[in-house]
């Protein structure tokens, strides 16, 4: 009896995917993880399937790139705000598709302070570290005398100054800092006040810098009486404390550049409370482009941050720098995007 013919379905059925994963694979269409289309071609080649196009056969039998298993350090948790959401899921898709793993180490502050790594990281299966919402100096220097390639999202404050040995990506700040800035000049500005910790992190203190420069491009200066520079653990999400911060202020500005859009939310909640008319009374401009930014009334402006583009050129610098371990140190920026909404005048 004649040898029954094995199809793509008989595959496909074999490896419980659909007939359509397997097509993309033999016919090199289409983005498939790594260990799928190895299983895929494997299965194929023992079940006699004989017709597998030239390449899809040079693909069978090269031999399968190591799974790698990235460790994300973090000191906080990143999905918690939206550009941890979206960068975590683009950067997670991205490595996926090469059958990377993504595994999370949350550091905790005494960690932080004694240097010292999470006690259930295991270096020796550990391909790549990525450092996310951790903005540490120290503790970013011993990460980089582990000899593991590392990444760091943002950086702490200053560290474009500083010669660094592992690589960095960034939204870029200082541009749209200055655009917002100038826009609320144009449009009447003559007090400016900046609410932040300008040391939390190395896109603070950009903000900052571009925030300053707009200001001496017309003669200006800032203000440290209508800034709200407090350290980053103080109440920022409590209306009433900054309430308190602009009531002891000489004079409110009328005019406020926030270091993001979560700081700005709460400064307006806190400037109505007071009675003051936005943006007819006081300007207000965030950062990172937000959901809730287009959501309250009057909308907020602010600088859109590209979070899953950021989060898929992390990856490919990431696995980039494990395959090719040598080379020069990358510090990457992706640009942002100024909206102009009603919260601040035209």
């Amino acid at each position: 009896m004649a040898r029954k013919r094995v199809t793509m379905q008989d595959i496909a059925d074999a490896c419980g995917l659909s007939r359509n994963t397997v097509s993309k694979i033999f016919n090199g269409r289409g983005a498939v993880p790594e260990r799928t289309r190895q299983k895929v071609l494997e299965t194929a080649g023992r079940m006699g399937y004989s017709q597998l196009p030239p390449a899809a056969r040079q693909q069978a039998a090269a031999p399968a790139e190591p799974a790698r298993t990235i460790a994300m350090l973090t000191g906080s948790t990143p999905m918690s705000h939206n550009f941890g959401s979206y960068f975590i899921t683009a950067f997670t898709d991205a490595i996926s598709r090469v059958g990377s793993t993504l595994k999370l180490y949350e550091v905790s502050p005494e960690e932080l302070a004694l240097v010292r790594l999470p006690p259930h990281l295991q270096l020796e299966q550990t391909d790549g570290i990525l450092c996310i919402e951790l903005f540490d100096k120290a503790y970013l220097e011993m990460l980089s005398t582990t000899g593991i390639p590392l990444l760091s999202v943002d950086a702490y404050a200053g560290a474009t100054a500083d010669v660094i040995d592992y690589d960095t990506v960034s939204m870029e700040n200082i541009a749209s800092a200055i655009a917002l800035t100038r826009q609320m000049l144009r449009a009447g500005g003559r007090s400016f006040g900046f609410v932040g910790d300008i040391r939390h992190c190395n896109s603070f203190y950009e903000r900052w810098q571009g925030f300053c420069f707009a200001l001496r491009e017309q003669g200006l200066a800032p203000d440290p009486e209508a800034c709200i520079l407090a350290p980053d653990n103080e109440p920022y999400n409590d209306p009433r404390w900054v309430e308190r911060q602009l009531r002891a202020m000489p004079r409110v500005p009328d005019a406020f550049f926030c270091a993001n859009d979560f700081l700005a939310l709460h400064l307006m909640t806190a400037l109505k409370a007071m009675g003051r008319r936005l943006p007819e009374d006081v300007m207000v401009a965030g950062f990172d482009g937000s959901p809730e930014a287009g959501m309250v009334t009057p909308g907020l402006t602010t600088a859109r941050i590209p979070s899953a583009e950021i989060g898929r050129t992390a990856a490919q610098m990431l696995l980039d720098r494990i395959a090719r371990p040598t080379g020069p140190v990358r510090k990457v920026y992706l640009a942002t995007t100024p909206l102009l909404r009603q919260s601040t005048r035209e």
